[in-house]
């Protein structure tokens, strides 16, 4: 029997390949993930044109340490970019009806109907009331808003 030797060898320019096909995901897909294991790829591509003699053993450590370390290094940084706002209902549109006050736009007839508050009209539910009633927003689920009868 003789021994049938495989080698496999990578070059820099198939780290290049991988960068842009990387890129090209992160084109295609949101978030903001690939592009950090992209430049993992195009700096192992870096270092395999510098030490060409690199086995692709080696290659391949270099471009899972350089990825662990873009990608944690990334999530890390980030968390000091959120800026904190005084108004912790910001963007949650709902959460910023809760305890205001308006005025059926229809009658509320088996536990469903319309309130206008400011230019949007609103499903809600509560007990049975008239048109025209004052009511207090109490609750959300959801898209609808709980009322009962303002006091």
């Amino acid at each position: 029997m003789s021994d049938i030797g495989f080698t496999f060898d990578l070059e820099f320019w198939h780290w290049l390949i991988l960068a842009a096909a990387l890129a090209g995901v992160e084109i295609l897909t949101p978030g903001f993930f690939f592009i950090w294991l992209g430049g993992a790829a195009l700096v192992t591509s870096v270092v395999a044109l510098v030490a060409p003699g690199l086995t692709w053993e080696n290659q391949v450590l270099v471009f899972a340490l350089l990825s662990a370390v873009s990608v944690l290094g990334w999530y890390r940084f980030r968390h000091s970019l959120v800026i904190k706002s005084d108004d912790m209902t910001l963007n949650r549109r709902g959460e910023q009806l809760l305890g205001r006050n308006a005025t059926l736009s229809e009658p509320i007839v088996n536990g469903r109907g319309q309130i206008k508050i400011d230019d949007t009209v609103w499903r809600c539910e509560g007990e049975d009331l008239a048109a025209g009633t004052k009511v207090k927003v109490v609750a959300l689920r959801g898209a609808i808003v709980a009322v009962e009868k303002a006091a």
